[in-house]
């Protein structure tokens, strides 16, 4: 990347901190007689109080700002609309950072109640539920979707396996309840099964590209689709309302409609909306789009660079990169050529980059949860977009695709047990702790092969020294004796024939009927010393010493790549 390229990544990061709440709730575009443009003033002057209310998007992808800031501004100056329940599947949080996001309308008597699947970057909503004004509720992602498809059937509800043995079943654990005074979950036993159930949908709100004067939408520039249509129909078919925010009115081309006219009841032209965080989406960056001609390599590259800039995403070291190439390796043994491959944030994207390196990328289909497939899943904030895509299509759809073929999974972790169970949904006591399932329990359920991917411990120190790698101070266990929230049921992945691995600085276990299984040993690591004692997990005693992982892996000095390998 060129001094010239940073220097206007830079520029572009600057003015967007400089401007990233601007807005205008009076914005009406002149000279349109369609009634359906409205400002977002008058546009969130029809809600009514007690509403149920939906919106698309994950991250900085597809976010209605303009939409959050009217609501908050219009209950702060009449004290409506109030009691609201809001649903998101996706995360629409800013972690108290980030403006124009679902934190915006997390105020005492505003929202009363919260469903979605991840929940870590909505802070204020978590500090709203432990200060006792906001009920709060989670479930997984891929059945989040499949329930708004079931409301615009005109069902209610949807019955699956997934979660079953995890504290999302009632009969394990709170279900669907994270913390308030709502007792009741929306998450039921069903025989075998789960029943899955949300309120009906009354307000579906979201952000396409452009409208038309006759009120069609477009989505050309739109780095994802998430729920747009899923939500437009399920409020439809629950006699509810559905408000669109745009940038700008462009000519009508009626090959390209997306939404037509006659399913928008409302449209906020509001020219600063995004195309994800940090683009506006009246210039779109076209790497994210199906039009890109950028290399996949310096799309990624620049989009490091920003991350890093924002301090979004922690710096990598000798350690991480060692952890990230033992994961590579794991995933070119356990996957193959043609695959459907899901990539997790956080150390998963950093195997994900070694893959790419390596050149392999191009031989399997990576897949978001938010309906993006093929090219390179984007890293830090724009995650949920990808670089140089080569299809999008809805939440659910994509859900639906890795039900049927969805071959690896990689993600991160914050706790494994003996059983090998994971938690990844719940750092402490308080709300304020809660991450939430995310999309993790359809894909777990879906994937053939999944690889946890992360470190030894948490806090403490490691180095790679010598060609070897070194517990230099050591920190809080990650692996323990028993998780304290099942995520993922380690027994019932097992049952149901997958091939479960857990990738880590020390070495790579795998869950087997014995139980958890060191089948390779990072080099440096004492197994009785560092393993066997280091960690309240119970560890399956090794019939003899397992390999050692090749030097390479840990110093990156010759390190290949390939496939089987």
């Amino acid at each position: 990347m060129t001094v010239w390229t940073r220097a206007r990544l830079l520029a572009h990061f600057a003015k967007w901190r400089l401007t990233w709440s601007r807005h205008d709730l009076d914005h009406r575009p002149p000279g349109l007689k369609n009634p359906k443009f409205l400002s977002a003033r008058h546009a969130v002057a029809l809600m009514s109080d007690d509403a149920v209310c939906f919106s698309s998007g994950m991250a900085g992808n597809g976010r209605c700002s303009i939409f959050f800031w009217a609501i908050r501004d219009r209950f702060q100056r009449t004290g409506h609309p109030k009691n609201l329940t809001w649903i998101t599947v996706g995360a629409q949080g800013g972690r108290g950072k980030v403006p124009g996001t679902l934190e915006e309308i997390c105020l005492p008597g505003l929202l009363k109640r919260h469903i979605g699947g991840h929940l870590e970057t909505k802070k204020a909503l978590l500090r709203l539920t432990d200060a006792g004004h906001c009920q709060l509720h989670t479930m997984p992602q891929g059945q989040q979707a499949f329930l708004l498809e079931a409301q615009a059937r005109g069902e209610d509800s949807v019955v699956s396996t997934t979660a079953v043995g995890t504290f999302l079943d009632p009969r394990c654990g709170p279900g669907s309840i994270v913390c308030g005074s709502d007792t009741e979950s929306f998450i039921t036993p069903e025989g075998d099964a789960l029943r899955f159930r949300l309120p009906r949908i009354q307000w579906a709100f979201f952000v396409a590209s452009y409208a038309d004067q006759d009120g069609n939408l477009y989505v050309d520039g739109a780095s994802t689709l998430t729920e747009i249509r899923a939500s437009i129909r399920a409020a439809r078919a629950n006699g509810g309302k559905v408000m669109a925010t745009v940038c700008k009115v462009i000519p009508s081309n009626p090959e390209r409609i997306y939404v037509p006219a006659a399913d928008v009841d409302a449209i906020v032209v509001n020219p600063f909306n995004e195309q994800t965080g940090s683009v506006p989406m009246r210039s779109y960056w076209p790497m994210f789009t199906l039009q890109s001609d950028m290399p996949a390599v310096e799309a990624i590259a620049r989009l490091k660079f920003m991350n890093h800039t924002a301090r979004i995403t922690p710096t990598r070291g000798p350690v991480e990169d060692a952890l990230a190439r033992l994961g590579a390796t794991v995933f070119t043994s356990a996957s193959h050529p043609g695959a459907l491959v899901n990539i997790g944030v956080g150390m998963p994207e950093e195997v994900c980059r070694i893959v790419s390196e390596a050149g392999l990328t191009d031989d399997v289909t990576f897949m978001s949860e938010t309906g993006v497939l093929g090219g390179l899943p984007a890293p830090g904030v724009f995650f949920g977009a990808a670089v140089c895509p080569t299809k999008m299509v809805t939440s659910g759809e994509v859900f639906h695709l890795a039900y049927e073929s969805l071959d690896t999974t990689i993600l991160g972790v914050l706790q494994v047990d003996s059983d090998g169970n994971v938690n990844v949904s719940k750092r402490g006591p308080r709300a304020l702790d809660y991450v939430g399932p995310g999309g993790l329990p359809d894909l777990t359920a879906s994937a053939r092969n999944i690889l946890f991917v992360g470190s030894w411990q948490a806090g403490g120190r490691m180095a790679v020294r010598d060609g070897a790698m070194a517990i230099v101070e050591r920190g809080v266990p990650k692996f323990i004796a028993r998780v304290d929230e099942v995520t993922f049921n380690g027994r019932m992945a097992l049952a149901a024939g997958k091939n479960v691995f857990y990738v880590t600085n020390v070495g790579v276990f795998r869950l087997t009927e014995r139980g958890m299984e060191l089948v390779r040993v990072m080099p440096g690591i004492d197994i009785r010393r560092d393993v066997l004692e280091g960690c309240p997990m119970r560890v399956v005693p090794p019939d003899r010493d397992p390999p050692v992982v090749d030097a390479s892996v840990l110093t990156g000095l010759g390190f290949r790549l390939a496939w089987n390998g």
